[in-house]
C-alpha cells in the first residue's frame, strides 16, 4: 500500500508541540497504550498536523486518526463535523471515543481500535 503524505500548514508543527506538552489525562492514558508501536505493530503520532488541522492520534499506514472528545469539543460540533468531513476526502478515516470511555473502558477502546485495523490494514 502506498502511503500519501497529507501536507499541512508550517504553523501548526508549534502549536501541535504545545498540545502534547498539554495533553489532557484521557490523551496521555491513551498514548500510553498506543506509543513504541504497542497497537498491533503501528506507529502511531500524537497531536498530528494534517492539512490545516490538528488530530490527536494518528497512523499513517493505515490513515487513521483517534480523536478524544472531552470538554473543548462539546462547543465545537459543528467545527468538528467539517474538520473530520475535509480530513476524510483526504483519505483520513476517524475513530472517536470521549475523554471519559478512554479513562474508564480502556479495555473496551483498544479493543474498538484492534478491530478496526484488523478490517482495515492492508497487506
Amino acid at each position: 500500500m502506498r502511503r500519501t503524505i497529507i501536507p499541512y500548514k508550517p504553523y501548526l508543527k508549534e502549536l501541535a508541540k504545545k498540545l502534547r506538552k498539554n495533553s489532557t489525562l484521557a490523551e496521555v492514558l491513551l498514548w500510553d497504550e498506543l506509543k513504541n508501536r504497542k497497537m498491533q505493530g503501528l506507529d502511531f503520532d500524537r497531536q498530528k498536523p494534517l492539512d490545516t488541522f490538528i488530530v490527536d492520534f494518528y497512523c499513517k499506514e493505515v490513515r487513521l486518526a483517534i480523536e478524544v472528545d472531552g470538554d473543548s469539543h462539546d462547543y465545537a460540533f459543528e467545527e468538528d463535523v467539517a474538520r473530520q468531513r475535509r480530513l476524510e476526502d483526504l483519505g483520513v478515516r476517524f475513530l472517536r471515543f470521549s475523554d471519559r470511555e478512554v479513562k474508564q473502558d480502556m479495555q473496551n477502546v483498544l479493543r474498538t481500535i484492534e478491530i478496526w485495523v484488523e478490517e482495515n490494514r492492508r497487506q
